[in-house]
């Protein structure tokens, strides 16, 4: 027998859920000069050998644009710089500068603190269960964005109703 399921929207409460995360991050980091989409940022860049910038925006689910943006900003406040791949000429890295490495160690121990709060107030069997479901969802999102691109191709928009 299935269980009634709770008929809310599953988009919404992953908002809600993930700008609730988003302002506590901030109220954590702003004393450091940080918000929550730096950090976020910061933590995807290589310490050690940089991140090709191509990589960036794909690992953290935003578009190059905005991407583009924020690694500007970055670089105007002095936290990246950008370098030329030794091998290819045409790859620009991203490395962080002194600072940036500092408030990527900020940003590294708030998500830490968070997580570990979350591993002590969530049994095993739960975040396991919780972790399938966003995958699943993450698949879901994918295949709707494949069909959204094909649409855009030329594909016949009725099809993707």
């Amino acid at each position: 027998m299935n269980p009634k399921i709770d008929r809310r929207a599953v988009d919404f409460d992953i908002k809600v859920s993930w700008l609730a995360i988003a302002r506590m991050y901030n109220a954590k980091a702003l004393p450091q000069g940080l918000t929550s989409n730096v950090g976020f940022v910061l933590l995807h860049i290589d310490s050690a050998h940089g991140t090709p910038a191509t990589k960036i925006a794909p690992l953290m689910g935003m578009e190059p644009r905005s991407l583009s943006r924020m690694l500007a900003r970055l670089q105007s406040n002095g936290l990246i710089f950008r370098k030329s791949d030794k091998k290819d000429k045409r790859m620009v890295r991203i490395f962080l500068t002194e600072e940036g490495i500092r408030l990527k160690n900020v940003a590294r121990e708030v998500v830490i603190d968070f997580n570990k709060k979350i591993y002590q107030e969530i049994s095993p069997e739960k975040l396991s269960t919780f972790f399938e479901v966003i995958d699943s969802l993450k698949a879901i999102v994918a295949q709707e964005n494949r069909l959204l691109r094909e649409g855009e191709d030329g594909s016949d928009e009725e099809d993707l109703l």
